[in-house]
C-alpha cells in the first residue's frame, strides 16, 4: 500500500478497540542482572557476511519440545559481549538477584493459526511520505543501521536493534567494524542559482528528510545469540544495543515488558522500518500477533529485508491517567526459517522483551539498577 494521508491512518489506528478497552501499563518489579566478572577477549575478526534471512532457528514449536531453561542456563545466555569502536572486546558474566522464574515463563502456549511472513495479497505497509510526520514522534524514533537494518532510539545515546544485524552467531559482520546509525532529519536544499544582479526572488528552499549519520562507540549483545551456546541459532536472543558516539536530540521511546497477546489492544503490534524494496522511505505497519511463546511472537505484518531490528511497540494507558503511552515490547527479528515438526517453514518473528531482558537492556542504557527497578 502506498502513501496515504497520515492523519487518516493514525485516526484509524487509534480508534475502535484501543479506545474502548481498559488496557493499562502495569509496572512490576524486575529482577537484577548483575555483573559477576569481566574479562578481555581478542579483537573480533569482522569477517562474517550479513544475512537478511536466518536458517535453522529454533522457533516456537521447537521450543515447546525443550525443557525450561534453568537459572544457570539463563545466567549463561544473558552474559554478554561488548565491542568498542577501537576493536577491543570484553566478555561479562552475570548473575541474577530477585529473579522470579515463573514471571519469566508466564506465557502459556496457546493454539493459534499461523501465517507466513512474505508480502502476499494486498500489501499492508504504509509509506510515511509526509516529511513533517517522518521526522516527528513516534516515526522519528526509527533509525537506519549502516549494516542494512533498522533500529529504534531507546535513550539519548542508545539504539536497540537485532543481534544478527551485527553478528552472524559466529563472528561480527564486516560492516560492524565501523558501525554507524542514521537519524532522519529535515535539511534545506535551495534549488537553482540566482544570476548576478538579478532581482528575481530566490526559489523556495526545498526541504527533504535525509540521514544524519553518527558513529557507534560500543555494541553489546547477549551470549545466548552465539552458536555453540545453544544447539540452534537462538532467535530468543536476537537483540543488541548500540551506544552512539554523540547524543541525539530526538525524543526516544521507552522500553516496556511485553504483555501476553490477550493484553494487547486488538492483539495488535506496530513497527516502522526501512524495507529494502522501498529505498529512501520509512515504512509503517500494524498487525495481529498469531502465536507466542515466552520469548517469541509470530505475527502477520508484511515486511521485507531491511526492516529487521525494528522496535515492536504498543500503546497502553498509563496507570491512573487517561493518556495513552507507547512502549517498545519487542524487536523484529525478521523473516526466519524455523523448525516446525522437523521441517523448516518461514515466519515473521519478533523477540519479546521479558523481565530479564528488560533488566539487562535497561542496565546497558543506564549503567546502574536505580533506574531499572520497575518495567
Amino acid at each position: 500500500m502506498g502513501p496515504i494521508p497520515l492523519l487518516l491512518l493514525l485516526s484509524f489506528v487509534v480508534s475502535g478497540v484501543e479506545s474502548e478497552e481498559d488496557y493499562t501499563w502495569h509496572l512490576r518489579k524486575v529482577p537484577q542482572v548483575l555483573n559477576k566478572r569481566t574479562v578481555t577477549l581478542s579483537s573480533p575478526g569482522f569477517k562474517a557476511e550479513a544475512k537478511p534471512v536466518l536458517n535453522g532457528t529454533c522457533g516456537i514449536e521447537c521450543q515447546s519440545r525443550l525443557p525450561l531453561a534453568s537459572v544457570a542456563d539463563l545466567e549463561n545466555f544473558l552474559s554478554y559481549e561488548t565491542v568498542y569502536e577501537n576493536g577491543t572486546r570484553t566478555y561479562t558474566e552475570v548473575y541474577f538477584r530477585d529473579f522470579d522464574v515463573q514471571a519469566e515463563h508466564e506465557v502459556m502456549k496457546d493454539s493459534h493459526s499461523r501465517g507466513k511472513r512474505q508480502v502476499y495479497g494486498m500489501d499492508s505497509r504504509f509509506s510515511i511520505s509526509d516529511k513533517q510526520f517522518v521526522t516527528n514522534y513516534p516515526f522519528s524514533t526509527t533509525v537506519k543501521v549502516s549494516t542494512g537494518c533498522t533500529g529504534i532510539l531507546i535513550s539519548p545515546k542508545h539504539v536497540l536493534t537485532a543481534a544478527h544485524c551485527v553478528h552472524d552467531g559466529t563472528d561480527y559482520i564486516k560492516g560492524a567494524k565501523k558501525l554507524r546509525v542514521g537519524i532522519l532529519k529535515l535539511r534545506s536544499k535551495r534549488g537553482g542559482r540566482k544570476r548576478k544582479g538579478s532581482k528575481r526572488n530566490k526559489r523556495a528552499a526545498e526541504v527533504k528528510p535525509s540521514f544524519q549519520w553518527t558513529r557507534v562507540k560500543r555494541t553489546q549483545l547477549p551470549k545466548g545469540w552465539f552458536r555453540g551456546v545453544t544447539d540452534d541459532v537462538a532467535v530468543d536472543y536476537d537483540y543488541a544495543v548500540l551506544e552512539l558516539k554523540r547524543p541525539h536530540k530526538k525524543k526516544f521511546m521507552e522500553l516496556g515488558i511485553s504483555p501476553t497477546v490477550k493484553k494487547l489492544p486488538g492483539s495488535r503490534i506496530h513497527f516502522s522500518g526501512f524495507d529494502d524494496d522501498r529505498p529512501g522511505q520509512l515504512v509503517y505497519r500494524f498487525c495481529s500477533v498469531s502465536d507466542e511463546s515466552n520469548d517469541l511472537m509470530y505475527q502477520y505484518c508484511d515486511a521485507q529485508p531491511g526492516s529487521s531490528g525494528s522496535g515492536i511497540y504498543i500503546r497502553l494507558k498509563e496507570p491512573e491517567k487517561k493518556k495513552w503511552k507507547r512502549k517498545i515490547i519487542g524487536i523484529f527479528s525478521g523473516h526466519q526459517w524455523v523448525d516446525v515438526n522437523g521441517m523448516q517453514q518461514d515466519y515473521n518473528v519478533a523477540v519479546r522483551i521479558t523481565p530479564l531482558k528488560y533488566a539487562q537492556i535497561c542496565f546497558w542504557i543506564h549503567g546502574n539498577y536505580a533506574d531499572c527497578q520497575y518495567g
